[in-house]
């Protein structure tokens, strides 16, 4: 195997970047391999599932993320590795791979069950998801050649080889944004799963009509949308006033307390209200909740479970975002595991939109020439400003024909202010696309 070879088989697996780890005596499949201090790998790296393990003992808890692995083999074809995973240890942090040589076919045992150290491993990922990796000795053809590279990107642990292919998504991003800037005010719109565009009347499709526009459609997995890019549109009044917009970062259901175990009914007739503007027959959920604060027409407050603010770390496998009522019991709960599967794949590199709406004659949205990119992010910094009430709870929903066959329209939602955009991510930048 030499630099061209493999670069050649990465490209045609679909790859745009390759990273290499030079692994030390310890990373081998005894000890795992380390992967960094934090988890940034994560929004590298597609994770099909993330599961808690707690443990007695603060020192041993951490969650497990399965990954699709194969291992390129001598000779070219694929070997998968169906036990490969990442484990995440939340008290440091730190990610370290492993479970990489098991019931795989044609693993390179010899290379990673020993303690040798300035072993190469090259790894990237596939169109498909799949996670593609080569190990090499340091005195190997391919580990010469990469040696000879003067001028190498880095992330994190790891170095970086960009592959011919990748062109300049940020450039073209751009290009996208100004076209449909250049378009001025554009007719609602929507497309379905297969493509085909259809009309939107819903106070909510200024999202519909950008993502209609970049041909992005609808997909129940958590991938970035465009290029790599999340992209997230906003209402705005006027678009010189684009740090004042409130922005729904996601909107994942509970994944435990009452809502989940006796169900959103349940739940809204125990802890809803009555319809504030007099609808007969209907219960809401709704109003800001923030860390810390109990709502006054939900009586009920936000708590971080497992999370220390101090440290900014999490502090518990087992932690979650919760509803807690009066007698401390959690209405709805929101798992670390389920949320940080989430956060770090979808919006390491997220793209904010500002639009301008207008319902008179038909409706239509105009996208504006200044946009947010936020790059670089971690679930920690998400729960830091959920901490000090940045980041809020603000759910819309509603239980209509209450007491005859109640109808249950279901949103929950976490909702931030543009301006404290820029603590999600180590880069943020305001671009404006017209120069």
């Amino acid at each position: 195997m030499n630099l061209k070879k493999l670069k050649s088989l990465f490209t045609d697996n679909g790859c745009s970047k390759i990273y290499i780890k030079k692994l030390s005596p310890n990373d081998n499949s005894k000890n795992q391999v380390y992967f960094g201090g934090s988890f940034e790998i994560l929004n590298i790296l597609p994770i099909s599932e993330i599961k808690n393990e707690e443990a007695g003992d603060w020192n041993k808890e951490r969650f497990k993320a399965s990954i699709n692995f194969s291992w390129i083999g001598e000779d070219g074809n694929l070997y998968p590795a169906p036990n490969s995973q990442l484990i995440l240890y939340p008290k440091y942090p730190e990610v370290r791979f492993s479970g990489f040589l098991a019931k795989c076919e044609k693993p390179p045992s010899e290379l990673m069950t020993q303690r040798l150290a300035d072993r190469l491993l090259f790894f990237a990922v596939a169109k498909n998801g799949t996670i593609l990796g080569f190990v090499t000795s340091p005195n190997s053809e391919l580990a010469q050649e990469f040696g000879k590279i003067k001028s190498i990107s880095e992330h994190g642990v790891f170095k970086i080889i960009e592959l011919p292919q990748l062109a300049n998504n940020r450039e073209k991003l751009i290009e996208e944004l100004l076209r449909i800037h250049q378009l001025g005010w554009i007719k609602s719109k929507r497309l379905d799963g297969k493509g085909n565009l259809l009309p939107c009347e819903a106070p909510n499709c200024g999202g519909y009509t950008l993502e209609a526009e970049l041909g992005i459609t609808p997909n129940g997995y958590s991938e970035p949308d465009f290029l790599g890019w999340e992209i997230k549109q906003f209402g705005v009044a006027n678009f010189a006033k684009i740090n004042s917009a409130i922005i729904t970062l996601m909107t994942p259901e509970p994944t435990g307390g009452i809502y989940k175990t006796e169900g959103a009914e349940t739940f809204i007739r125990k802890y809803g209200y009555a319809d504030k503007t007099g609808r007969e027959n209907r219960m809401n959920f709704g109003g800001i909740h923030k860390t810390g604060a109990r709502h006054p027409l939900t009586s009920l407050e936000m708590k971080l479970i497992g999370f220390d603010v101090e440290s900014g770390k999490i502090r518990s496998t087992n932690g979650r975002i919760a509803l807690v009522d009066v007698q401390d019991n959690e209405t709805a709960s929101w798992s670390f595991s389920s949320l940080l599967l989430h956060w770090n794949r979808k919006h390491n590199q997220a793209c904010y939109v500002p639009s301008l709406s207008e319902v008179e004659n038909a409706r239509q949205y105009k996208y504006g020439n200044k946009i947010i990119l936020g790059t670089g992010t971690d679930f920690q910094l998400f729960l830091g400003q959920m901490a000090n009430g940045n980041i809020y709870y603000d759910p819309g929903i509603k239980m209509e024909n209450v007491s005859t066959k109640p109808k249950i329209k279901k949103r929950s939602q976490f909702r931030i202010k543009s301006q404290y955009l820029a603590n999600l991510y180590k880069t943020n930048e305001i671009v404006d696309i017209t120069t």
